[in-house]
């Protein structure tokens, strides 16, 4: 059977559930029955093996697990003598039945189903008449290995999984990115080691701590498994929500990756892979989204770590973490020594720019650009997003720039990038095509500057060319006589007082000497003017859309009164026409 008959006969069992359940909620059977029907073909072969095995075991006292493992050599076994054929053998007990199998299984798979709170439904269809008939249509689903390869099977449950993701894309934004976001992500991540990846036999790890339904780590595994099937990619994830959680965890163990690397959890207040670097990472964090409810555990990390914990550069306010997940994915880095890292993550507009010098987010930019450690910023089309149509960007940073590269960072416009989806899923009304994502991959492969269509689309910077020092102008106090009010004490003794009234800021670029651009731009118009500069910082902001922008001259004066000429004849002749 092929994939595409496969999905379509698992997609069938949602006739049953039409009109018992929402058509929003049919993953949350179809999902875990999918797992379990797997699972049970899967087992099928060692199972004898397993029982015989196990009652051994615990005969002589012993605990089994590890036994079971070595008798499946799999990460998982089953202890019931059930298996799902045997179920349809006895109707009136199926629920009672279908239980005691599940809790028969090994801990990690019993956390998946718990996970999908997967009794609720159990429940739910047996109080419908529906859960016989549910367990007959997976049983009668042949997905033994020798019929459904596991990669097959992976791309019928990310299809399921996307299938229902659309279907209730009201949410779907916050467990789900768009495939084409994330294609474009893998191929930024990859282009630039094409050659080592090409290696037979290379193991390379990636890590996800906003893993979601695992789409970031399911696409980067499809892509080097097209690259080179021989390499292998240990994937590594951490997911907040607990259902989105059981579909990534099962997603991996349909894979055969180790579900032990799948941790349940808030990544900033509970790192669930402490001290462990990754090769490659993926994120997409939720947009704008306040950290107020772990505040008090990153501000201790924050407090007591410094540069030995994750956020040593700085905390972002606390109406937006976004910036905490990209100083946790710093943290995950692998030395340089050792290879080091490339990640890449979605961010929105706020990070580029909110903060002046010296605020959190100012500082957290300043110490990626002063470590070199952005390669590029890509501008994404506007709509591309299930629940939010806002613009959005993929950073890539690395800490192993290749050496023309270094002390650069490439900015990319591909907002133009886009074409129409023929159905609006949620606010998503654009897609890339996979000629839009090549072109994107190309530019920042090519790593020069370039133009389409007489705008530019690529351009490169300097870092330090987004810094800029930002300095305290004082003007003296007067008294109602207009006299300078010295200061009579302390070090400033004899010296104006400044005037707080009259006090202003001004943002000199690092690579413009302080004094040269006071001469030429304060004093003129304030000669008694003075710097204080005990004030003085140093903040970076990295303004894309001006970078991008194209002067369009306005309309020639003639045009302009030509056509309200002709707008104001026409509400006379109106006017005229009412009065008649």
């Amino acid at each position: 059977m092929n994939q595409q008959a496969l999905s379509s006969f698992i997609w069938s069992v949602a006739d049953l559930l039409r009109g018992d359940y929402k058509q929003s909620e049919y993953g949350k059977v179809i999902l875990p029955f999918t797992v379990l029907r797997r699972l049970d073909c899967v087992l099928e072969a060692t199972k004898p093996a397993v029982l015989t095995e196990n009652a051994k075991q615990l005969k002589a006292g012993l605990n089994p697990e590890l036994f079971l493992l070595r008798k499946t050599k799999l990460g998982f076994y089953n202890t019931s003598p059930l298996d799902m054929k045997k179920l349809m053998g006895d109707q009136d007990h199926i629920r009672e039945n279908l239980y005691s199998y599940i809790q028969a299984f090994a801990p990690a798979v019993r956390d998946i189903f718990e996970r999908f709170e997967f009794h609720i439904q159990i429940d739910r269809l047996a109080r419908a008449g529906l859960l016989y008939q549910v367990t007959e249509k997976f049983t009668n689903i042949d997905l033994h290995p020798e019929a459904v390869s596991n990669t097959q099977m992976g791309l019928v449950f990310e299809e399921l999984i996307r299938k229902f993701a659309e279907i209730s894309n009201e949410t779907a934004g916050e467990h789900f990115t768009p495939r084409e976001v994330i294609r474009l992500m893998v191929n930024l991540l990859f282009i630039e080691d094409d050659d080592v990846l090409a290696k037979p036999g290379v193991v390379r790890t990636i890590y996800d701590p906003t893993a979601g339904t695992g789409g970031m780590l399911s696409i980067a595994g499809e892509y080097l498994e097209e690259h080179n099937p021989q390499a292998r990619l240990t994937m590594y994830g951490q997911e907040l929500n607990d259902e989105s959680y059981a579909i990534c965890k099962a997603d991996m163990l349909i894979k055969e990756q180790d579900v032990a690397n799948i941790i349940p959890g808030n990544t900033l207040s509970e790192d669930g892979h402490p001290h462990r670097k990754f090769d490659y990472m993926l994120s997409n964090p939720p947009f704008g989204v306040e950290w107020k409810k772990v505040e008090k555990e990153i501000r201790k990390e924050y407090e007591t770590q410094g540069y030995n914990g994750r956020f040593g550069p700085g905390l972002p306010r606390v109406s937006d973490g976004s910036l905490l997940f990209l100083l946790h994915l710093i943290s995950k880095m692998r030395p340089a020594v050792d290879g080091g890292s490339r990640f890449g993550i979605v961010l929105n507009g706020s990070p580029l720019f909110t903060g002046g010098a010296g605020s959190g987010e100012s500082e957290i930019r300043r110490y990626v650009l002063e470590n070199d450690l952005v390669e590029a910023i890509i501008g994404l089309p506007t709509d591309m997003f299930y629940n939010t149509g806002i613009s959005t960007y993929v950073w890539i940073l690395s800490n192993r720039k290749p050496k023309h590269r270094k002390g650069l960072l490439q900015l990319i416009d591909a907002s133009a990038f886009w074409q129409k989806m023929r159905k609006s899923l949620g606010s998503k009304r654009k897609e890339m095509s996979e000629e839009q994502i090549a072109e994107v991959t190309r530019l920042f492969g090519d790593f020069v500057e370039a133009e389409k269509d007489g705008k530019p689309i690529s351009r490169i910077f300097k870092n330090e060319e987004f810094g800029y020092r930002t300095i305290t102008v004082e003007r003296p106090l007067r008294d109602a006589a207009g006299k300078v009010v010295l200061d009579e004490k302390g070090k400033l003794k004899g010296k104006p007082q400044p005037d707080s009234g009259l006090r202003d800021t001004e943002n000199v670029p690092l690579s413009e000497d302080i004094k040269s651009y006071f001469k030429r731009e304060v004093l003129p118009h304030a000669p008694d003017a003075w710097i204080d500069h005990d004030k003085t910082k140093v903040g970076y902001e990295i303004p894309f859309n001006r970078h991008f922008y194209v002067f369009e001259p306005p309309r020639p004066l003639a045009a302009i009164d030509t056509e309200l000429k002709q707008c104001t004849d026409r509400i006379l002749s109106m006017i005229a026409g009412l009065s008649a």
